[in-house]
């Protein structure tokens, strides 16, 4: 009788520590399911949870210029407003080599370009003042990245008050050197053919002495940038370097073109404070 009243007190005995253990288990699994929840409802609440969802096509920019126009050589501010497919305004972007918005901004014959920085005002408005040298179509690209969504470029045409410059045809290089402040640089291309992944190597030298430049400073927290379009202004492609890090002087970058045709393609690095943008036209087959 004693030895069956011990062995059934051992089974509860195992039964109990087992149960235990079980409510144990349960009760740390519960315990981190509900660290996660409230770290996801955190992040959701500081970062706008619908805008980190939202796709990139979805959203829409509106360029538009103080007092609705704008003169050739006439400082105005610009304003573009980032807004979701139901005119909401986006509020959170990711930093995209230290910038928040790249405003790329070329004329028809694409003879002019700059690339500029707007700043973030808050409620998807970014602002700046800019001028343009002459009257005529200019093409203005808003180069950003939603919170939480992918590269997005945005482009629109404006019409720029006054006499226009004469237009010249968009012709490849026979030759891709040029000199630019004291700098002769090279390109070389890996392919020319469409859709296939191209290698950009510039090779920068300087002009005098044909040595390498092997000291070339972060532009905008890289070797430098690259921006190509295509003749028409409707295919638009923002490079950055393979090697972030590089001083030069090769700085290389990856890419590929979409179409055949000709494009146009400027190289941005920065020198002794200062930036240097090169320009090289070629022929895509």
């Amino acid at each position: 009788m004693n030895n069956k009243m011990i062995l059934i007190s051992s089974i509860l005995a195992l039964s109990l520590l087992s149960a235990c253990g079980n409510a144990n288990k349960n009760a740390s699994g519960h315990e981190g399911h509900n660290q996660a929840t409230t770290g996801e409802q955190a992040g959701s609440h500081g970062g706008h949870a619908s805008d980190q969802q939202m796709p990139s096509d979805k959203v829409k920019a509106t360029f538009a210029f103080a007092s609705g126009g704008v003169k050739a050589n006439e400082n105005k501010e610009l304003t573009i407003q980032i807004t979701d497919k139901d005119g909401k305004s986006v509020n959170d972007f990711q930093v995209n080599h230290e910038k928040l918005l790249h405003l790329i901004v070329v004329n028809r014959d694409l003879s002019f370009f700059n690339h500029i920085h707007p700043d973030y005002k808050g409620n998807g408005k970014f602002t700046i003042s800019t001028a343009f040298p002459t009257g005529g179509d200019y093409k203005l690209f808003a180069d950003f990245i939603p919170k939480g969504g992918t590269s997005t470029t945005l482009s629109e045409w404006v019409k720029v008050e006054g006499k226009a410059g004469d237009q010249a045809a968009i012709i490849a290089d026979s030759k891709l050197v040029k000199d630019v402040d004291g700098k002769e640089i090279e390109l070389a291309l890996s392919s020319t053919k469409s859709s296939q992944e191209v290698t950009l190597t510039f090779n920068i030298l300087d002009a005098q002495t044909k040595k390498g430049i092997n000291n070339l400073e972060p532009y905008l927290g890289a070797v430098g940038h690259v921006v190509i379009l295509s003749a028409d202004a409707e295919q638009y492609i923002h490079v950055h370097p393979l090697d972030e890090k590089a001083t030069g002087p090769k700085a290389q970058f990856a890419t590929s073109f979409p179409k055949s045709g000709t494009y146009k393609i400027w190289g941005q690095f920065q020198h002794q404070g200062k930036v240097i943008t090169v320009p090289f036209v070629v022929d895509i087959k």
